[in-house]
């Protein structure tokens, strides 16, 4: 699932934190006086407007059904893949060797190639565009320039038909669209302020959330409805072209209300207004005074930013390994990615009874060894077909909820006294750096087995097991006054 991560946000119940300190960080909260219900519900929205992108067009639809599909092959060789008028399957030695699978792999890799070359440009750029933000004050100008900028990106994907020379333009458009919309999406925490008090900024922060599992599960319910009603058939082009003209219009319809109803708050007084290239020395200065001071939050932040990379990319590439090695169909994939997204959701919310019995550590090891597990029987037992990776993609889905809520539990218990907002800030900061790497691997391993998909896999498995092994020697300070 290629769904967002949850709003990081500073955690604001420690009883340790000075009323005083909290009630500068958020707007209208010296009083006890309820943030209007409106306020909220159209800050929400915006998750529930952007999932379209992440659901339908990166995860589940356009690109596993489309991008990587022989939509984008040389005719001659797409058609070599049709043997009495039944498609070839790439799920063997035979057919993995032939020039039609050798080509669907080269998709595949380059789509990584793509996606990672975005996970290192929002690294550099997402950081210092969040710190001009918070100084200057104009977090709601910066959401709407790259909430219009996802926009335009979503409009120009209803323009690419079914033909190998746009298949860059394609990826360019995916790299990109992941870009603006991270960008966005600091911005959009950032507005957390502004429909919350210290008292409820974790139930509005969950509500957000929730809204963009529920936005894309129904934006998927729809495209299956459509698909079984037969207004689309997912053999043409001219219908993921359709579905990303939908997701355009639902981004510019849903995302309407947080510009019109919730207000800026004022710039950030612990902020330092630099320029573009002054902001990466101030985010030095900060890393560096936490390795000196707290050296357990500095690893806990490197190991998230690793394994939380390996989340990403499961969901990602998952759908590309469904279609493309288990023969998942249009149909196939988006019924898959709504039970992945209800079984997560559902997941998520039991998460925090097993970290309050367990601790969030153990939570995160678990999920993450399950994980793994499943990558590495998906490898080596892909013989058994859709039923093995159904069974493996449900399991997995399980994990997946539980790794993400325990992740933020576990840095609440290694940040220190008095940091918590800066430390939450390089929590979404890191995450970023380390964007890149499953993509990497998973390109690397597919062109190492000359295009075969199927051992990208082993890549994200690779990467997740890095976070794995770095998380193990994170010790849990006791939080003192």
């Amino acid at each position: 699932m290629s769904e967002p991560d949850p709003p990081v946000v500073p955690k604001v119940a420690s009883p340790n934190l000075s009323t005083a300190a909290m009630s500068a960080l958020f707007q209208d909260s010296t009083d006890d006086a309820p943030i209007p219900r409106k306020r909220v519900i159209s800050w929400a929205m915006w998750d529930w407007a952007t999932q379209p992108f992440n659901s339908v067009l990166l995860t589940f639809v356009w690109v596993p059904s489309f991008l990587v599909s022989p939509f984008f092959l040389d005719p001659a060789v797409a058609a070599s893949g049709t043997v009495s008028g039944v498609e070839i399957d790439c799920d063997t030695s035979a057919n993995a060797a032939t020039d039609y699978c050798r080509a669907l792999g080269a998709l595949d890799a380059n789509l990584g190639w793509g996606i990672m070359v975005a996970g290192i440009l929002i690294a550099l750029l997402a950081p210092v565009l969040g710190q001009r933000a918070d100084a200057t004050g104009r977090r709601k100008l910066t959401l709407g320039i790259f909430t219009g900028l996802l926009i335009a990106c979503q409009l120009a994907m209803a323009f690419i038909g079914g033909a190998p020379s746009l298949f860059w333009f394609g990826v360019a458009m995916i790299a990109f669209g992941s870009i603006v919309g991270e960008i966005a999406g600091a911005s959009y925490n950032a507005l957390l302020v502004s429909v919350s008090t210290p008292k409820t900024v974790g139930k509005v922060s969950g509500l957000g959330w929730g809204f963009g599992y529920i936005g894309g599960i129904v934006a998927l319910a729809i495209v299956v409805g459509l698909i079984l009603s037969g207004v689309l058939d997912g053999t043409q082009a001219s219908t993921f072209q359709w579905i990303a003209a939908g997701a355009t219009v639902w981004t510019i319809v849903f995302c309407i209300p947080i510009f019109r109803n919730v207000p800026e708050p004022p710039p950030s007084a612990d902020t330092k207004r630099v320029n573009f290239f002054a902001g990466y020395i101030e985010l030095l200065r900060s890393i560096g005074r936490l390795w000196r001071e707290h050296r357990a939050t500095v690893w806990f932040l490197i190991a998230s930013a690793v394994y939380r990379d390996g989340l990403a990319a499961v969901f990602t590439f998952g759908t590309v390994i469904a279609a493309r090695v288990f023969g998942f169909g249009f149909t196939d994939l988006v019924i898959f990615g709504i039970v992945l997204n209800l079984v997560a959701g559902v997941s998520t919310i039991f998460a925090g009874r097993l970290d309050d019995r367990f601790g969030p550590k153990t939570v995160i090891l678990v999920s993450i060894g399950g994980i793994i597990a499943c990558c590495v029987t998906v490898f080596l037992a892909a013989g058994a077909g859709k039923p093995l990776f159904w069974a493996a993609g449900i399991v997995l889905a399980m994990f997946v909820g539980p790794a993400q809520a325990a992740s933020r539990s576990f840095l609440a218990r290694v940040t220190p006294i008095g940091h918590e907002g800066e430390v939450f800030g390089l929590y979404a900061t890191t995450g970023r750096a380390a964007s890149w790497m499953a993509a990497l691997l998973w390109g690397v391993f597919i062109a190492a087995a000359a295009n075969q998909t199927l051992y990208g896999i082993l890549g994200i498995a690779l990467v997740l097991a890095v976070g794995f092994v770095l998380l193990l020697f994170v010790r849990v300070p006791a939080r003192t006054v």
